[in-house]
């Protein structure tokens, strides 16, 4: 089956087939496209949408991320994340490997194309103008054979014509004879440009024609084959993918299932948990006792000698009274139903008893006593483990300190050590001021806790040395708390004999230098002698571990093995820091 043979004068559909078969292939192309743009679109929307619905930082919604619920809903919102970057994915090998490859492969198939059929047009003209040359020998063939045919029969005419002299005889005979040669030599040049004609004719419908179309044949079937090919990446593509976004979606289960509404319900008991007790029973008001009275005026003997105790009705109670609910004594006054007010006491919020200890414009005490003492304890262990962390922040910076005023003892070149005396005092103080702080905060942690008495003489003489201010103020919250009428903040008087002390000991000693880790290598420019104290010499050529950069000083700190390390100047070396060390910098 070939196209040369088969569809010899076809040319001109083959033409128009091969073209529209260009233009299929430029429509798959666009279709590719305009699907690797939708990726995108689509990619980006949904980064979108995950980053729209992201909890901002600090604010509410961050808490509230603590619940497992939420949680497996920020991991959707990163799975989401991540199931975009697949479809980024897809666009982008769908364009290197379907949209690029065809575009060029198009353009090279438009070249074949234009050339096999050039060839083929050619072959065409040379054939047209065989056929002209064919047509035009036939014709002046024929031509001859007629003025040959005349003169003949002139001559005849005049040769039978006896009044014609013997001149125009022979004039006549002449001529005939010339028009037979000249007829001849046209049959001669005819049957030339006959044979010339039917050997090109052979040659271009058994030979050129074939051999062009069958380039266009092969041209035609890559042309079918590649855009299978480019199908079947397409499939790949997506399918390459599916594991990955299959991840996504399990990830998505997983967090799913990990919700757990018990742990949710434990969150918001934490999250909202007061500390208070229950409110006790409300007494019993007797309005009859004035009416006994009355009657036991006249006989008091009576009233004694019962030998029964007296229930008093209208004292006050041992326990907790309602809270935030005052006692109403006028018995003339209605008296409000009692569901009445356990929907106040379910809506009412605490009430800030030591108002003394806040700051003007309504700021929050330092020691939170306007809280609850379940929210309060929550917030003074958060203080708590601030303040520790800032403290081990500033133990470090002292250490660090102190490591560079021993490297600056040992190399004075390298600085002033007396220069870090000012700094070091001053974090040393730092360290010590949030000591205090931390011992006061925990002080008010253990009297919420019930470690520490609430009111007793060491606590103030404690809170006292803490903060001159702080100490008033906890000891009148604490008696505010414990004269409330509520009784919503009173404490046994049990704990007042618990006293324990705490202990933050910090360990102001430094342990023994490590030696530094290597952050790169570095290899030496030159030869350097190190004669002073603190450096180190180097051969040209020899490799050597980085383990401190350039400060700005020129010199560069760097070591032979584990006990010899120094100095060199920076130029001498060149110095290779890892990418991931901080400030990775390049030294020539």
């Amino acid at each position: 089956m070939s196209w040369g043979t088969e569809l010899w004068d076809q040319f001109d559909n083959l033409e128009k087939h091969t073209q529209w078969g260009i233009d299929v292939l430029e429509k798959y192309i666009k279709f590719v496209k305009e699907r690797t743009e939708i990726e995108l679109s689509y990619a980006k929307q949904l980064r979108n949408l995950s980053k729209k619905y992201q909890p901002k930082k600090n604010s509410k919604e961050e808490e509230e991320y603590r619940y497992t619920s939420c949680k497996a809903f920020l991991s959707t919102l990163n799975e989401m994340n991540d199931y975009a970057g697949q479809h980024e994915v897809i666009s982008e090998n769908m364009t290197s490997q379907i949209t690029t490859d065809l575009a060029r492969f198009v353009q090279e198939l438009k070249q074949e194309r234009k050339s096999n059929f050039h060839d083929g047009r050619k072959a065409q003209q040379h054939m047209e103008t065989c056929w002209k040359q064919l047509e035009s020998s036939k014709r002046r063939f024929e031509r001859d054979c007629k003025e040959a045919d005349r003169a003949q029969q002139y001559f005849e005419k005049m040769d039978a014509d006896i009044n014609v002299t013997k001149a125009d005889v022979e004039k006549a005979r002449q001529q005939a004879q010339i028009r037979h040669q000249m007829a001849e030599d046209s049959k001669a040049d005819y049957s030339s440009s006959l044979q010339k004609f039917n050997q090109e004719q052979h040659e271009y419908y058994h030979t050129h024609i074939p051999s062009i179309f069958q380039k266009i044949q092969e041209m035609e079937e890559r042309r079918i084959v590649r855009i299978g090919e480019s199908m079947k990446t397409y499939a790949e593509v997506d399918r390459q993918v599916i594991p990955i976004i299959g991840k996504c979606l399990d990830g998505i289960v997983k967090a799913a299932e990990a919700i757990n509404q018990k742990s949710d319900s434990q969150l918001v008991i934490e999250a909202y948990k007061s500390g208070f007790e229950p409110p006790g029973d409300i007494e019993f008001e007797d309005y009859t006792q004035p009416m006994k009275r009355t009657v036991s005026d006249n006989s008091l003997s009576n009233s004694r000698g019962d030998g029964k105790p007296e229930l008093k009705f209208g004292g006050k109670s041992k326990g907790k009274l309602w809270p935030f609910i005052k006692k109403n004594k006028s018995p003339k006054q209605q008296k409000e139903p009692l569901s009445h007010r356990f929907n106040e006491f379910m809506i009412s919020k605490p009430k800030i008893h030591c108002f003394r200890s806040l700051k003007r414009g309504g700021a929050t005490p330092e020691d939170f006593s306007n809280l609850p003492p379940e929210q309060r304890r929550k917030k003074l262990q958060q203080k708590v483990d601030e303040l520790n962390k800032e403290i081990q922040k500033e133990m470090d910076q002292r250490d660090a300190i102190t490591k560079m005023k021993d490297v600056y003892l040992k190399n004075p070149q390298m600085g002033d050590p007396a220069s870090l005396d000012h700094k070091l005092t001053e974090v040393s103080q730092n360290i010590e001021k949030l000591r205090l702080e931390a011992q006061k905060f925990e002080a008010w942690l253990a009297e919420v806790e019930g470690r520490l008495p609430a009111r007793g003489e060491q606590a103030r003489r404690q809170s006292g040395m803490y903060d001159g201010q702080g100490a008033p103020t906890a000891n009148s919250c604490a008696q505010d708390r414990e004269s409330s009428p509520d009784g919503s903040y009173t404490e046994e008087r049990s704990q007042e004999n618990e006293v324990k002390v705490l202990a933050t000991d910090f360990d102001d000693e430094f342990d023994d230098e490590e030696p530094l880790p290597a952050i790169g290598t570095c290899k030496a420019l030159y030869t350097f002698e190190g004669q002073n104290e603190g450096t180190i010499s180097v051969i040209e050529g020899e490799i050597l571990y980085v383990i401190e950069e350039d400060k700005g000083d020129g010199w560069t700190r760097i070591r032979r093995n584990e006990d010899e390390e120094g100095y060199v100047p920076t130029s001498y070396v060149e110095v290779y820091l890892d990418k991931n060390a901080k400030g990775a910098k390049t030294y020539i």
